[in-house]
Formats: C-alpha cells, sequence, structure tokens
C-alpha cells in the first residue's frame, strides 16, 4: 500500500457529502480490498473515527476487509436460483477451484463468493463474473466459465453469447430539496 495513493485518495474527495464512501470504494477499485493502514489513514485525514470509518466499512457488503482475487466469482442462493439447482454449482466451483465461498486461491486468481440475488431471477442459476453473467448454468457450465475467465473477455464475444451479458449501471443522485 503506497500511503501518499491513499493521501491523494482522500484530498480528491475533501468537501464531499458522503465523502466517507467515496473514498472506500476508490480504495477498493485500486486495491481490491480496504486495508487496515488505508482505514487509520482514511480516519487521520478526513477526522473521522476509526470505529466511524470501520462501521461504515462493514456496514456495505460491496466493501471487503479481506484481499480479494483478480476475478470474483459470485453464485446467486436467491429463491429461484437456489430452487434451480444453484447449490450445485457452487459445489461445482469449490471442487473445481479448491476453495470454499468466501475464500480465495492460493494464486489469488480467484475468489467465490455467494450472493442472495443478483436480480435476474427468470435466468437462473446466474453466476456473476467481474461483472459479466451467466444464466441458467449448469454443472457442466462451471469449467468454461473458469476457463473463460482465466482466457479473459472478448468484447465480441459478449455481444454474440446470449447467456452472457455485461451489466451497466447508472446511479444518479436525487435531490431531496435541501
Amino acid at each position: 500500500m503506497k500511503p501518499e495513493h491513499i493521501d491523494t485518495i482522500i484530498k480528491a474527495h475533501q468537501g464531499e457529502l458522503g465523502s466517507t464512501i467515496s473514498i472506500l470504494e476508490d480504495i477498493q477499485d485500486h486495491y481490491h480490498y480496504l486495508p487496515e493502514d488505508a482505514l487509520r489513514m482514511v480516519a487521520r485525514g478526513t477526522g473521522s473515527s476509526l470505529v466511524d470509518i470501520y462501521g461504515v466499512a462493514t456496514f456495505y457488503k460491496a466493501f471487503s476487509l479481506k484481499a480479494k482475487g483478480k476475478h470474483l466469482i459470485s453464485v446467486c442462493l436467491g429463491t429461484a436460483c437456489h430452487v434451480r439447482a444453484a447449490p450445485d454449482i457452487v459445489d461445482e466451483f469449490t471442487q473445481q477451484l479448491g476453495i470454499s465461498p468466501g475464500e480465495t486461491t492460493e494464486d489469488n486468481e480467484f475468489t467465490l463468493e455467494t450472493v442472495n440475488c443478483l436480480g435476474a431471477c427468470a435466468l437462473g442459476p446466474i453466476v456473476n463474473v467481474d461483472g459479466h453473467y451467466f444464466s441458467n448454468v449448469t454443472r457442466s457450465d462451471v469449467k468454461k466459465i473458469i476457463q473463460k475467465t482465466r482466457a479473459g473477455f472478448e468484447e465480441d464475444e459478449i455481444k454474440s453469447a446470449p447467456d452472457v451479458f455485461p451489466i451497466e449501471t447508472n446511479t444518479k443522485e436525487i435531490s431531496t430539496g435541501h
């Protein structure tokens, strides 16, 4: 971790409403998790207590205090995916990667996690890898998903494959009139 990089991130968001979340997002984007030293620097740099910063970092599931792998695999275990054999998909990823959900491979290549809903229930079981969604996944698809991830996602492949699609999100700020 480079302290000067953390300082730059903190200074970039000084005076912004909700700056703590923005600072933590930028740190996590860079390091793929929130190192303890970075949290201490954010506390000092924002004048907040470490408890407050830790509270924000642990409240939101999007933040992680543990280092994650280069690729994040999320398997949906929501009701619709669960009844369509999503637990079998988790088992197959566990066997193929040699890790349990919440763990990262020794080579730091993959992190496997389960989530409660990815918002595409009709297409379940759903697997999200680095923002790319795989729909109607079967046990036999898992090996192919891992291979595609290692090879890298080609833009043409994403456009032509009906079961792989990137999701773009756009959040807009809503004024409360205050």
